[in-house]
């Protein structure tokens, strides 16, 4: 499988959750792993309750940050991470239950954190959804236009708030 920036070795991932999503989160960071992508985990690891979005902000902001290229986020239903990882700026987080949803998210909307619900998706659909999202392509086009807006957007907001 190839990445989106070259070769699997070369693309960072952040991958994280809440207590709801510990098993998940570690089953596909060991799948990422063999993929050849360089994971690093921001937790949690406990099935202690926990305030996803803590871990959602961790991911987004690595990525927000260049820290990483790309991030996962798992929770009960994954509604709730993909809320708190879009309120940092620069992140197009987006809950995918399908692989059709993940390589949309891709091209249409050039997604850069993947969201996955623990409750509602195996772990085999799971994979598929990954495998899907980290091989699809941002198509660019009527596409770019509208991601330019939110981005316009996003400027002015923190120009306002300043």
């Amino acid at each position: 499988m190839q990445g989106i920036t070259g070769t699997n070795e070369e693309m960072k991932i952040v991958i994280g959750t809440d207590h709801r999503g510990v098993a998940v989160k570690n089953e596909l960071r060991k799948y990422l792993s063999t993929k050849g992508f360089d994971v690093t985990d921001a937790g949690t690891n406990s099935v202690e309750s926990c305030d996803y979005p803590d871990y959602a902000f961790v991911v987004a902001e690595h990525v927000s940050k260049k820290l990483a290229d790309r991030g996962v986020l798992v929770c009960g239903s994954g509604i709730g991470m993909s809320i708190a990882a879009n309120k940092v700026d620069g992140i197009r987080a987006a809950l995918c239950l399908t692989p059709l949803a993940a390589q949309r998210s891709v091209e249409h909307n050039n997604a850069n954190v993947l969201v996955v619900s623990a409750d509602f998706t195996s772990i085999e659909d799971m994979k598929k959804i990954v495998d899907t999202w980290f091989t699809a392509g941002f198509t660019g086009g009527r596409h770019e236009r509208r991601i330019n807006k939110i981005a316009e957007y996003e400027q002015q907001r923190c120009k306002k708030l300043k």
